[in-house]
């Protein structure tokens, strides 16, 4: 077949193309439970068209997922989302969101290969699960902060009292977003990067 006269776009789109002016890239995860926000966050803050791999819930899910508190959720994330924003004109930060559903995180694995740091989004609906969340990030030894999603119908408290509840050091940074909104979704990537930034500090 000849596709020298076919309309077939090969190579990445104009606006896809990295900036030449970026020196350095950082990977970040973005984690949290299902229905935490993550594909929101990802979509919201990516310069790029972001590529996410959600799908439909079907009756393979019921009684094997947890969706108490988000009942109304249609789809869900089944390998990962991926975005790219740029902080700066040298910086360049690759996101990468995480599924949400348990017995998608063996992909978790992979996902953190590489990776500088995450981003924790809570859902007060559902602060249980994200326990396991954080622990999986302490073990892995992966600095993160956390982020608290807004919900119309979700409880509000106290910021100490959230970090009492997830018993998180004083240390980690907490910051309140809307996920769907962009610049309060950078405003978290930039608290990482300040975090991360004060983690690289030399002691004394």
């Amino acid at each position: 077949m000849d596709f020298r006269n076919s309309d077939t776009i090969t190579g990445p789109r104009s606006e896809d193309v990295l900036p030449t002016t970026a020196t350095a890239a950082v990977k970040v995860v973005i984690v949290g439970g299902f229905g935490a926000g993550k594909t929101t966050m990802v979509g919201s803050v990516s310069e790029i068209r972001p590529l996410t791999t959600e799908e439909t819930m079907t009756q393979a899910g019921v009684g094997v997922d947890d969706n108490s508190g988000v009942e109304s959720k249609t789809s869900t994330t089944v390998a990962m989302d991926f975005g790219r924003i740029s902080i700066s004109e040298e910086l360049i930060l690759y996101l990468f969101g995480t599924p949400g559903q348990e017995r998608f995180w063996f992909l978790w694995n992979g996902l953190f290969e590489g990776a500088l740091g995450a981003v924790v989004l809570i859902d007060t609906r559902r602060l249980e699960v994200s326990f396991d969340v954080i622990g999986r990030l302490e073990e892995r030894g992966v600095p993160f902060v956390v982020a608290i999603n807004t919900f119309p119908d979700a409880p509000k408290h106290p910021v100490e009292a959230l970090r009492s509840a997830l018993d998180l050091p004083e240390e980690v940074p907490m910051i309140d977003c809307d996920a769907r909104l962009r610049v309060s979704s950078r405003d978290v990537l930039m608290t990482l990067m300040r975090y991360l930034h004060s983690l690289a500090l030399p002691v004394g």
